[in-house]
């Protein structure tokens, strides 16, 4: 793909004009809009500009390879090869940062595992799939806190939610989200034999305040006394609180022990779980229109297996299978599914880039 000159000027003629304006602005809020526009092009201006000058160079060393001096021709001939050999790869990274791009990339996320069909075998494997998350994130170095956790009965989870807050974790995680299923013997089957148990994770943007707004008539507020496993740790006052979003039904709990920290994560999560509402709608839409997304707004879509017999994992949606089922669940192979969907979303990108460039 050879991008326009016209567009790649663009992007220099509106990274100068930021840079311009944050010299002259005297308005906070503006030099705060501008610096982060400017922190956002500047990645894609010094990718451009390193392009303009290998093409700048190519005429040049051209003219050298036909020179009269063989040593000086033979010397050109050389450098213009590593050029048109370097050029296809400097063309393909401005063509990704110039690629449509979810604006939620850089974004915090909360994160929600909830056990599915399988009764206890699916409440332990909601708990191996949070542990496989929270790893992960320890490998990253961004900070995991639980919001609202609802445990089985024999260990794992019936539904856990958690804030994962660092740069790139939505853009990281997002490909997540969907119905993960697993084959193996649970650890309540005497017999030996092996069971299918599901469950479905979802993976939210976290929003900022100014992007989502909630009217307080809407809501009703109820506080509760948290349930748990007995002793310190069940609360002793009503500190637990739902929060019911009457236009959408949405409920969200949170049950740490302040009332007042509770009532601010449960509004977290239903901002991100509003906002997500809208993100579904739009995904759907683009995968209507390009089959090639690998994430769609469908939620109940079966994206993953996770077979212990034979070690396997295969993510459906890409038709990837891999023998590292160990690695993979404890977190440090996560990775390795990670990447090839990132690569597939980056391959629809470009694919509409060259849509756009005709």
């Amino acid at each position: 793909m050879r991008l326009p000159q016209a567009r790649l000027d663009q992007v220099l003629d509106r990274y100068h004009e930021i840079e311009a304006r944050m010299g002259a602005a005297a308005d906070g809020a503006e030099i705060v809009r501008l610096s982060k526009e400017h922190a956002e092009l500047r990645p894609v201006a010094e990718a451009v500009q390193t392009l303009l000058k290998a093409r700048a160079e190519a005429p040049d060393l051209e003219q050298m390879a036909a020179a009269a001096d063989r040593e000086m021709a033979g010397l050109a001939r050389e450098e213009l090869a590593e050029l048109n050999a370097r050029l296809p790869e400097l063309e393909r990274q401005v063509a990704l940062l110039l690629a449509p791009k979810d604006k939620d990339e850089n974004a915090s996320a909360i994160l929600e595992v909830r056990a599915g069909t399988g009764g206890d075998e699916a409440a332990l494997f909601a708990g191996d799939l949070f542990r496989m998350y929270q790893r992960y994130a320890q490998t990253r170095g961004w900070r995991v806190e639980i919001d609202s956790v609802s445990e089985g009965e024999v260990g794992g989870y019936k539904e856990i939610i958690a804030a994962i807050t660092g740069d790139g974790v939505f853009g990281r995680l997002k490909f997540e989200s969907g119905v993960h299923r697993v084959q193996r013997v649970p650890e309540t089957e005497a017999g030996g034999r092996i069971h299918t148990s599901a469950a479905t994770v979802a993976v939210l943007p976290e929003v900022e305040d100014v992007e989502i707004e909630i009217n307080d008539a809407d809501l009703r507020i109820d506080t509760y006394r948290a349930s748990g496993s007995g002793g310190q740790h069940v609360n002793k006052t009503d500190s637990a609180v739902r929060i019911t979003h009457l236009p959408s039904g949405i409920v969200v709990t949170s049950s740490e022990k302040s009332q007042h920290q509770n009532r601010a994560r449960a509004l977290k999560v239903l901002k991100a779980r509003l906002y997500d509402q809208q993100r579904e709608a739009l995904d759907t839409a683009r995968a209507d229109a390009r089959k090639t997304q690998v994430g769609s707004g469908d939620r109940s879509e079966r994206i993953r297996t996770y077979n212990f017999p034979q070690g396997r994992v295969t993510d459906h949606r890409i038709n990837l299978t891999l023998y590292n089922l160990p690695k993979i669940i404890e977190g440090e192979g996560l990775d390795d599914v990670i990447e090839p969907l990132i690569a597939e979303d980056q391959a629809g990108r470009l694919a509409a880039l060259e849509d756009e460039f005709g």
